[in-house]
């Protein structure tokens, strides 16, 4: 049977969870056709040991079974932390049983007898949460690695804010110059938050054309525009259960603002292209390099959008501001490029850090790193004070 939708396999595992042989074999063999990798299973129990043998991409799950019926299954795949999307099939299924599956972590409900269409449609999306959770699972791990280098009074206060505020679902507003590290804050605080097993969505407003942001944040539907040749999911939607981080969001343009505080008043929005609403649940953390007071008062602005974000207003310090933590951050940015790059770790001279500290800073944490990556290639066997003038001054 040929259907005209494209589908990313990219080797995707599929299991069928069914004690009706004709399901199993019939839509097995479609999904096999397909391209895609299925292995059956004939009641619940089976399903889990397979489950705790393989990694499926994909688990379709029938809810009316002998013995341990779907919702069980469901519930104990849900609680063995699965990666998988869990789509729940039923000929006897009504909206109650769906909304109760979704409820309990199934990412789709499907009724009997199965829509072939639907079904690959079903898979295609399940496809994209995948690699959304792989990426958000090697994100949280870069984050985990990158500490927040410091023990001066500023940053101090700066981690310890962080930790209040990231078990909490509160809006927040990191203001600091370019460079500082608002997007390590920013990370930080997805990682310490109830959300951080869902998705951690970044948006560079400033790098983004002013008639593309509206596409880009809401998403378009097919047609919507000259460039539009299929449906698109914004920025909003990818993050729906997670975090969206708007960075340089003073760039954005006004009727753009518009539409995100509509979001954030209503937590729902609509493509381009399209009247319907769609509802997202969104925690929203935004950062800036403007004064975005000033901003408002020029017209740039909208002062309701920067009341909705600014619930919690961090203010990350410049590297002047926190001289002190320079020593230990070279150490740090040292030990990141030998182990990314496998550059030798040098030893630095007393001098040669004396005038790195009291250096000026204008580019920041990431004026540091690259000047300690620059001493490492091309200082040779230790970084002197005149590897630091030569160089550097």
């Amino acid at each position: 049977m040929s259907v005209n939708i494209s589908v990313n396999i990219n080797d995707m595992n599929i299991l069928i969870i069914d004690d009706e042989r004709s399901v199993r074999n019939s839509l097995g063999e479609i999904l096999k056709d397909e391209g895609y990798s299925v292995d059956t299973a004939q009641d619940g129990k089976e399903g889990l040991e397979l489950v705790s043998k393989s990694h499926y991409d994909v688990i379709f799950c029938d809810i009316k079974m002998p013995g341990m019926d779907g919702v069980e299954v469901l519930d104990a795949m849900v609680g063995m932390g699965l990666d998988s999307a869990i789509v729940m099939i039923s000929g006897h299924g009504d909206i109650d049983t769906a909304v109760g599956c979704i409820k309990k972590g199934a990412f789709d409900f499907i009724p009997k007898p199965l829509d072939l269409n639907r079904t690959l449609i079903t898979i295609k999306n399940a496809s994209e949460r995948t690699s959304l959770v792989s990426q958000t699972k090697a994100l949280k791990k870069k984050v985990y690695g990158a500490q927040m280098i410091g023990s001066t009074p500023a940053i101090t206060q700066l981690k310890e804010m962080i930790a209040k505020v990231a078990p909490t679902d509160a809006r927040v507003l990191i203001c600091g110059p370019n460079g500082s590290g608002k997007e390590l804050v920013a990370r930080s605080i997805w990682a310490g938050s109830n959300r951080s097993a869902m998705p951690y969505i970044e948006v560079n407003c400033a790098a983004i054309p002013s008639e593309l942001i509206e596409s880009e944040l809401f998403g378009h539907e097919k047609g919507s525009f000259t460039s539009a040749v299929k449906q698109h999911k914004g920025k909003f939607e990818q993050a729906d259960g997670g975090t969206l981080f708007l960075d340089e969001i003073g760039d954005m343009s006004l009727p753009a603002q518009a539409k995100v505080l509509r979001v954030l008043q209503e937590k729902k929005l609509s493509r381009v292209g399209s009247d319907k609403d769609i509802n997202v649940d969104v925690r929203v953390v935004a950062a800036t390099n403007k004064n975005l007071k000033e901003e408002i008062a020029k017209g740039n602005f909208r002062e309701d959008l920067y009341h909705r974000l600014s619930v919690i207003l961090l203010n990350v310090p410049s590297l002047d501001e926190r001289k002190e933590d320079i020593p230990a951050l070279m150490d740090y940015f040292q030990k990141q490029i030998h182990h990314e790059c496998g550059m030798n770790i040098l030893p630095m001279d007393d001098q040669a850090r004396d005038l790195l500290v009291a250096k000026s800073w204008p580019g920041n944490i990431r004026e540091l790193r690259n000047v300690v990556e620059r001493l490492m290639i091309l200082s040779s066997g230790r970084i002197t004070a005149d590897d630091v003038r030569a160089y550097v001054l």
